[in-house]
């Protein structure tokens, strides 16, 4: 069909609830693949270092007690040694001040001489026992400085082997909850259409007339109802997830009042879907007052909307930067900022974090500066960066689908791209095609990247770790739900088609998409680099 068409046949409506089984079958061999069966693997190695590294760790208490023990005794005998060495100088300075009196006794003499003797016999007596404490300590030492080595290193791989098994654990996890999600909404989103025929639902929606039904629709309450269910069960729902991606058994009944919820909420978008999707869109209404007269009255809406959200995350980053500068972190700490120096004892001060912030453990080594947090790896630090990327990319591919769907001579590009781009209305769909995988990456690499900082220490329990979390949480929602929106577009695009007539659908999307993206773009700076 072309964007010219108004009907969409069950047929095509079909294909919806075979790509929904396409979605929840992908979803489960990603599960079982990889947050399953290479998590397993991962796990078995993960358990090995947890061996190692206790192994390591008993060594090291053990070279630790010898050490300790054998300090305690080159200190006793360094304590000994001196006080043979005050006896034999004492004795000596005696001896010479006999030598000197012309009337000291030939008895004082050799008593003095004797006392010299037995001096120095005691000094060479605790001078070999210093030197042995001493070879022991060195030794001991040596072992100790060597467990310590080997438990520190093992520490780490154990993390790093933990940090790996959660990867794909919460990769699999994630791709299996996301591939459900989308298999509802495109299943049921199918199946609400196919029950209704075409040609009563569909007559009156073509292009040349200002007849759209523009009627109340029941699909808001709908979905405002399951958003209410959602909230009311979010608790434990969050507690379920946060346990299943933590590898902690949980209690998937926690999971009911949320998951109605949200299967409400689904409900109404593909109702909302059934009874938008006919709809060519060349005759918006419009507004016809200030301060949006003339406008089409979507759009004037999304705008508003957008304001609204531009105020929600404008109180995140301010909040975030208030307290941030308050705050002696690792960074600060290691460049000496003096406000971070506190009076530990009358007249000494000394350099102290008093939090650590998502910079600190996003950095290899960084949540280890007062030995509080892991040590990081590289798994926590890219997808931040990788993320960033993947919404840059996304704007532009979500501006080509515009560009490409109001364009009147469009053509085929030629060579490779050709295969990509067959047609004009495939290039729309396949252009939102990629925009929606790099969001739902998006989605996968976040999850990922919170399972390693809450393993390494970085909890929602702080204040650094309450508002990362609620920003960062609250932008991942916003870029889910858009995922869910451009799906509908995708099927559109794939039905209905789109064109320079009817293309305002993806314009209004585009604009949603790049406040997410620009958000973003603030987001990364204040909470990851900052």
């Amino acid at each position: 069909m072309s964007g010219g068409e108004a009907h969409v046949e069950n047929s095509v409506w079909m294909r919806a609830v075979l790509l929904s089984g396409v979605f929840l079958a992908f979803g489960i061999f990603s599960y079982l693949t990889m947050g399953v069966g290479v998590a397993n693997v991962r796990h078995h190695a993960y358990e090995d270092a947890m061996n190692d590294y206790d192994e390591k760790k008993a060594v090291y208490n053990e070279a630790n007690a010898d050490y300790t023990e054998s300090k305690a005794a080159k200190d006793s005998a360094s304590v000994a040694l001196d006080a043979a060495i005050l006896t034999y100088e004492q004795a000596n300075a005696t001896k010479f001040e006999l030598e000197d009196d012309a009337s000291a006794t030939s008895e004082a003499l050799e008593a003095a001489d004797l006392a010299v003797q037995n001096a120095s016999a005691l000094f060479g007596e605790m001078y070999a026992a210093y030197n042995s404490a001493n070879a022991d300590y060195t030794e001991d030492y040596d072992a100790y400085t060597t467990a310590k080595s080997d438990k520190k290193t093992a520490h780490y791989a154990e993390m790093d082997a933990h940090l790996s098994y959660l990867t794909w654990r919460t990769a699999g996890i994630t791709i299996l909850l996301m591939c459900i999600t989308y298999t509802a909404f495109l299943g049921l989103g199918g199946f609400l259409n196919t029950i209704y025929p075409d040609e009563v639902e569909h007559d009156d929606h073509g292009y040349g007339g200002d007849d759209h039904e523009h009627h109340g629709s029941g699909s808001p309450i709908i979905f405002s109802l399951g958003i209410l269910l959602f909230l009311m069960g979010f608790p434990s729902f969050q507690n379920t997830l946060s346990n299943l991606l933590s590898g902690v058994e949980a209690n998937l009944g926690d999971l009911g009042l949320s998951m109605l919820g949200l299967t409400i909420i689904t409900a109404g978008v593909a109702n909302w879907w059934r009874e938008d999707l006919p709809f060519i869109g060349n005759h918006e209404q419009i507004a016809t007052s200030d301060p949006f007269e003339g406008q089409h009255i979507r759009k004037a809406g999304l705008w508003v909307f957008i304001m609204s959200e531009v105020m929600v995350f404008a109180t995140f980053f301010s909040a975030y930067l208030r307290m941030r500068t308050e705050w002696c972190t690792g960074w600060q700490v290691a460049n000496e900022n003096p406000n971070c120096l506190v009076e530990t004892s009358p007249d000494v001060f000394e350099y102290q974090i008093n939090m650590l912030t998502a910079s600190d453990f996003l950095r290899p080594n960084g949540g280890s500066l007062d030995g509080l947090g892991g040590h990081g790896d590289f798994m926590t630090m890219l997808p931040g960066a990788v993320n960033t990327f993947a919404l840059i990319v996304s704007s532009y591919t979500i501006v080509l689908a515009l560009k490409t769907a109001k364009a009147k001579d469009w053509k085929a590009p030629e060579g490779f791209m050709s295969v990509f781009l067959p047609d004009q209305k495939r290039a729309v769909r396949n252009y939102l095609i990629v925009t929606f995988l790099l969001g739902s990456m998006f989605i996968v690499l976040k999850l990922i990247e919170w399972s390693h900082l809450v393993a390494e220490g970085f909890t929602i329990g702080t204040q650094a770790g309450s508002i990362f979390y609620i920003s960062t949480g609250a932008h991942g929602v916003h870029v889910f739900a858009g995922l869910l929106i451009m799906l509908y577009l995708i099927f559109k695009a794939d039905t209905v088609g789109y064109d320079e007539r009817n293309g305002q659908g993806i314009e209004y999307f585009g604009l949603y998409w790049h406040f997410v993206d620009l958000a973003w773009v603030v987001i990364f700076p204040a909470f990851y680099l900052y």
